[in-house]
């Protein structure tokens, strides 16, 4: 049996140790390039409810540099103009990424979307005004559907390629975008490694969203998407059982008047809590389910719970409010809205059964009590205990804080104006563009005719499954005068 001789003792010794530095190394750089975590900072809480993380960057996120150069390679496959802003998105001045977007290293700088991809509303009160932002609003201009469409289309194209998207990052690079950009080991990186991986994940997420191109399918359009079938065929699995479901995205601000015994919430009243709602909503957006989760969750809660909404724009001029007008109104909205609308009104955040409310039902009807059992089911799986999701028999009467910004009206915003809304259903808009974001005071609402809002808006047709416009009668034979007054008092609200 061969000896060691001392000198094969030492070389084996440098060896080992060459061995675990050079492991210790690799280990490094791949923490480094791969896994390392970048803190977010931000100056306050509306900062970080517009761009801070939610935890979905891991499983959800996109590199930074792909994202970012997708609208230059395919401008063919977006709706207009303006790159990402074409789908109805705000980017303010001096912002890497738009609203409701957040933009997170994880071992690389990563882009995922956050809550205000929903809400985060805008308005302008004339045509040459910037937007204005109402964090916690309705995000009525975003087009969640054709965003996702844009990325399965470019997935799906034969120049979504290391050699196309290099050239336009190198580009990028080259002219020092971004304090100069990638390192030349970076860009390997993004070669060989995430662009191969994000195209294979876009293409697999084309699978998930094929429900919604099948025949039959109403186009979400801008502000709206289909959340409770999402919830089934997302977090459930649950087999596709071509119901339709199309609904506005709420406003979530003022949410602690949402809480308290037998509250609910969600259009249909399918969550009985407010930090359910929160965690359930991230989890569809990718979330991890972690200790930093719930944390973010709980901070949310608190900032929504306490965060308000902007008051009637118009302080001066033809549509200032009226003081006498809101005197004569407030009677009006006491004897026919405040039993269902009030704080502490017995029927406010409450479910008004289907049969008296009236309005269209596909959306309440597209939720089922074994989608909510598997919804619970999945998520404590996760290792989240959260009240259980539950199934209705109608639609809730929300409080009705900032009303003038939440329009259209209904649950699935199939009513362009509050005036609207006071009218027979005979007398309401067949069709009409929502999405553009110019304010339309008189009628309370936005524009929802003419050249631009056709340009930027979305043809809603109320003949369209789901889309139906009827139901919400109450209030449709009061006099014009108190008809006025009445929306005189709601612009205050």
């Amino acid at each position: 049996m061969m000896t060691m001789t001392p000198a094969w003792r030492r070389r084996l010794k440098i060896t080992l140790a060459i061995l675990v530095v050079l492991g210790a190394a690799l280990s490094a750089f791949v923490w480094y390039k791969f896994f390392r975590r970048e803190p977010q900072v931000f100056a306050n809480e509306v900062e970080r409810f517009k761009y801070g993380s939610i935890g979905a960057e891991d499983d959800r996120g996109l590199p930074y540099y792909i994202w970012l150069v997708l609208p230059r390679i395919f401008p063919d496959k977006l709706p207009g103009s303006g790159g990402y802003k074409s789908f109805g998105l705000v980017w303010e001045e001096n912002k890497e990424v738009p609203v409701g977007f957040s933009k997170m290293t994880i071992g690389f700088p990563r882009v995922a979307n956050n809550c205000a991809i929903c809400h985060c509303a805008t308005y302008r009160t004339k045509e040459d005004e910037v937007p204005r932002l109402a964090p916690a609003g309705p995000a009525h201009t975003t087009d969640i559907q054709g965003m996702i469409r844009f990325l399965t289309a470019a997935a799906k194209d034969p120049r979504f390629n290391a050699d196309t998207i290099m050239a336009e990052i190198t580009q990028l690079n080259d002219n020092g975008y971004n304090n100069g950009g990638l390192t030349w080991i970076d860009k390997q990186i993004y070669r060989y490694l995430l662009i191969p991986i994000t195209r294979q994940r876009l293409r697999e997420q084309e699978k998930q969203f094929e429900l919604m191109e099948r025949p039959g399918k109403p186009h979400w359009g801008k502000g709206r998407d289909d959340p409770m079938n999402l919830t089934k065929y997302f977090m459930t699995s649950m087999p596709e059982d071509k119901t339709v479901g199309q609904a506005d995205f709420p406003s979530i601000w003022n949410l602690g008047v949402r809480k308290g015994t037998n509250l609910l919430l969600n259009w249909s009243g399918d969550t009985p809590a407010v930090r359910s709602v929160l965690i359930d909503s991230a989890l569809g957006l990718g979330a991890r389910p972690n200790d930093w989760f719930l944390k973010r969750m709980e901070d949310l809660d608190n900032f929504l719970s306490s965060y308000g909404w902007p008051s009637w724009p118009y302080t001066n001029g033809p549509y200032a409010l009226k003081p006498d007008l809101i005197a004569r109104g407030k009677p009006v909205y006491d004897q026919h809205c405040s039993e269902c609308h009030d704080v502490g009104k017995p029927r406010t955040s409450k479910v008004i059964p289907i049969e008296e409310i009236g309005t269209d039902r596909e959306r309440l009807d597209s939720w089922n009590q074994a989608a909510a059992d598997e919804a619970n089911r999945r998520v404590k799986q996760m290792g989240i205990n959260r009240p259980n999701m539950v199934k209705n028999h109608g639609y809730i009467s929300p409080p009705l804080d900032g009303l003038w910004l939440r329009a259209p009206y209904l649950h699935h915003g199939s009513v362009p104006n509050l005036r609207e809304l006071l009218e027979p259903v005979e007398k309401r808009s067949k069709v009409f563009q929502r999405g553009y974001d110019l304010y339309d005071p008189v009628n309370v609402g936005f524009v929802a005719t003419g050249p631009e809002a056709e340009r930027l808006g979305f043809k809603l047709d109320t003949t369209e499954r789901g889309n139906g416009n009827h139901g919400h009668t109450y209030g449709v034979n009061l006099s014009p005068d108190d008809k006025n007054a009445l929306l005189e008092y709601l612009k205050t609200l």
